[in-house]
């Protein structure tokens, strides 16, 4: 059962992660619109592919809350009925949640898809929960963070569907990642828990407080990075090109800490290897934060070439993600003084 349980942790985790690969995409690719309702997709659980499909149709059965497109805004038909031969506006009303009426297939499905990697990244934190049951009587912390977790994808859900009412108001898009990777968090600690060995070596305090400190910067240039990323999305509707030739502060600020992350990281290795400790997370880590530096020059020094943005943001939280472990197993070490 404890292998079992391990797959579903794992399986659980990808598809979180490629969940957030697909939130990436749709902000990349402006689709975060492309479904302008939540959970549905313009009143459809399979979202329309042609525009015609939302326009009002004459001597056409309508169910409940399905959408069409009226002079450039959304009208959401009240209950079940057959159109007549003449639009009747009684049986529609306007969509209130925004004002946001386009329609373009590559960004509904782009959205659509994201969507879908969501809802199977919640039934596999379900299934998760319940095979955690098996493990009440050993150890109850495991069942408690998997149906904490679950909890979460269920707060993650009701968020995207702030987000898409708000129409993407940029700070409600922060709460949205920040809260994908709580549950990045919380699968890995039952990742740790359950795959965890005995291990008698020393570690002094002081390195376990500089790791700490490393996963926090993270999580800090992440936020930041959000920031520039609201700054750069702005710019490029302005402009086709130099969008951070007057960049703000928050983005040299980002780009300085960068090389602290750096050296912290090159610190670590050295009393690392001090200590004779090999942990191939961390050689993990200092690939992830190689493949961040990169991406970050192609943004810089060639106009944010295609996907590098997603990949920018997809690195990041999977460090955040390897750091977590590597603190958790640098925990479970005997501490010495």
């Amino acid at each position: 059962m404890k292998n079992n349980l391990i797959t579903l942790i794992k399986i659980s985790l990808i598809l979180v992660y490629l969940v957030i690969a697909a939130g990436a995409i749709v902000r990349m690719t402006g689709s975060g619109m492309g479904c302008p309702d939540w959970p549905k997709c313009f009143g459809y659980w399979i979202p329309p592919t042609e525009r015609a499909q939302l326009d009002w149709k004459a001597d056409h059965f309508y169910e409940k809350e399905k959408i069409i497109i009226v002079d450039e805004s959304l009208r959401v038909a009240k209950q079940d009925f057959t159109s007549s031969g003449q639009f009747n506006p009684n049986h529609w009303e306007l969509y209130t949640q925004h004002d946001y009426a386009l329609f373009n297939p590559y960004h509904t499905w782009i959205e659509y898809i994201n969507r879908l990697f969501g809802a199977l990244a919640g039934l596999a934190t379900l299934l998760l929960a319940a095979a955690s049951l098996w493990s009440w009587k050993k150890n109850k912390t495991i069942t408690l963070i998997s149906f904490a977790i679950v909890l979460g994808m269920g707060f993650q859900a009701w968020l995207g569907k702030v987000v898409v009412d708000s129409n993407l108001m940029p700070h409600k898009i922060t709460v949205h990642m920040g809260m994908a990777l709580l549950i990045v968090l919380g699968l890995v600690i039952l990742l740790f828990i359950t795959s965890r060995k005995n291990n008698t070596i020393e570690i002094r305090p002081f390195l376990k407080y500089v790791s700490l400190g490393a996963v926090l910067l993270t999580l800090f240039q992440i936020g930041l990075g959000t920031q520039v990323r609201q700054y750069i999305d702005l710019k490029m509707h302005l402009s086709s090109s130099g969008w951070l030739d007057q960049a703000p502060i928050k983005f040299y600020a980002h780009r300085s800490l960068s090389l602290l992350v750096v050296g912290i990281h090159l610190y670590l290795l050295f009393k690392l290897r001090q200590l004779k400790i090999n942990l191939g997370v961390f050689k993990t880590i200092l690939f992830l934060i190689g493949l961040e530096i990169i991406t970050g020059i192609l943004m810089y020094y060639f106009d944010f070439p295609f996907s590098s943005q997603p990949l920018h943001l997809i690195i990041a939280t999977l460090l955040f993600g390897a750091q977590s472990f590597f603190i958790l197993q640098l925990n479970s070490k005997k501490t010495t003084r």
